[in-house]
């Protein structure tokens, strides 16, 4: 449909093209044989003459000031110098008069305003000193009356414009907020769902240590442990509803983990049970958000991947801070259970949802099992996003 519009829109601008030449062509085709009707001129400058009357026509729609202006010189000069024919009181060609006007109106639809208030005032002193006596008023309220016509067609179609972009604005309101209502009805979903069982986890464990009698003291630290980590998923689930229930607010100003929380995401995966190693390395302080982001979720799935596939398993987090890169490595040993379930059996992003992270910010991501058993993540990040990627929201 766009394709045919345009294809309207180009066959009509070209017919209106060919059109104002063919009528600056009969102008022409008028003015050279009539003009010794109304002048005095030799028959060597004829054409010259009755150009200069009807050539500036063909300016209409390219370049409708200058036409004016060469319209109006000629009609300044020609009098001047060709002396009327007896009995002729008028002192242009007929022609002449029938390209100018138009012009006058081109200009006043189109051109800035003080271009038309000059192109106004100089016609009008034009005619005033070239016409008689009785006929000076009638032109100036024939000439007046044109610019006022072309102005008020000029602020009708500008209303018109300005209706239709302010329907287009309400047109994407409307759409922004069905937009804004659904993301709403996700997060009352989310909750309902998801939030209240959250929060009937973190009371059961805070609660199981008084519930259940005789708990010894590595159950109560494992009941804190669950109850901890249950506490940092709803956090993160409450923001993640916070930014759908937001009106104009995107997930990239929610508050996001990032390299801060990096040691806090390994000290908790440590308390719930993961026999967890970690070494890291350099400044994180040159670390943009994004990578940071990009950094805590690759690792915060990975640590889940590890623990969901191969549980009991070590595993071994290295992170350098670069002063180009973030080098980031997650090793898990063999599963201790004697069944493992492939890192790629899941349910989750995984695997795939890491590469499209580390991807997100310009870097790469390798996911391999190991030869002597286990599994290997491996990400190098830039800095700083590189340009041209987007930036991953969480």
């Amino acid at each position: 449909m766009l394709t045919i519009g345009r294809v309207r829109r180009v066959n009509w601008s070209r017919g209106l093209d060919w059109l104002i030449v063919l009528v600056t062509g009969i102008f022409f085709a008028i003015a050279w044989p009539t003009l010794h009707v109304t002048h005095s001129v030799s028959a060597p400058i004829q054409p010259v003459v009755a150009a200069l009357a009807a050539g500036p026509f063909i300016l209409i729609r390219a370049n409708p000031a200058l036409g004016w202006a060469i319209s109006a010189i000629s009609a300044l000069v020609i009098p001047i110098a060709f002396a009327s024919t007896p009995g002729n009181e008028i002192p242009w060609q007929v022609v002449h008069i029938l390209v100018l006007l138009p012009l006058l109106f081109a200009v006043s639809l189109r051109t800035a305003l003080p271009i038309v208030g000059v192109a106004w005032v100089s016609t009008v002193l034009l005619f005033v000193a070239n016409m008689g006596p009785g006929a000076r008023a009638g032109w100036t309220v024939l000439l007046t009356a044109t610019v006022v016509v072309a102005l008020l067609v000029r602020w009708l179609v500008l209303s018109r414009r300005q209706l239709a972009e302010q329907e287009e604005v309400s047109e994407l309101e409307r759409a922004r907020r069905t937009v804004l209502e659904e993301k709403a009805r996700i997060a009352r979903d989310l909750h309902d769902v998801v939030a209240h069982h959250m929060s009937l986890v973190v009371v059961q464990a805070q609660t199981a240590a008084y519930r259940v009698p005789d708990v010894s003291p590595s159950a109560r630290a494992e009941f804190e442990s669950i109850g901890a980590t249950a506490r940092e998923a709803l956090n993160e689930i409450r923001g993640i509803l916070g930014v759908l229930r937001s009106d104009g607010v995107g997930p990239e100003h929610a508050p996001q983990p990032g390299t801060a929380q990096v040691e806090e995401l390994l000290e908790g995966s440590l308390r719930a049970g993961v026999p967890l190693s970690w070494n890291i390395n350099g400044d994180r302080s040159a670390i943009s958000e994004t990578t940071g982001l990009a950094v805590y979720r690759i690792l915060q799935e990975s640590l889940s991947n590890a623990s969901r596939h191969a549980p009991g398993a070590p595993v071994r987090v290295t992170i350098e801070y670069g002063l180009a890169l973030v080098s980031l490595s997650v090793v898990n040993e063999a599963a201790t259970a004697p069944q493992q379930v492939s890192h790629d059996a899941t349910g989750g992003s995984g695997i795939g949802g890491m590469r499209d992270r580390a991807l997100a910010v310009g870097g790469l991501l390798t996911a391999t099992p190991r030869a002597e058993g286990g599994f290997e993540v491996m990400a190098q990040l830039p800095v700083g996003v590189v340009a041209g990627f987007a930036h991953h929201s969480a």
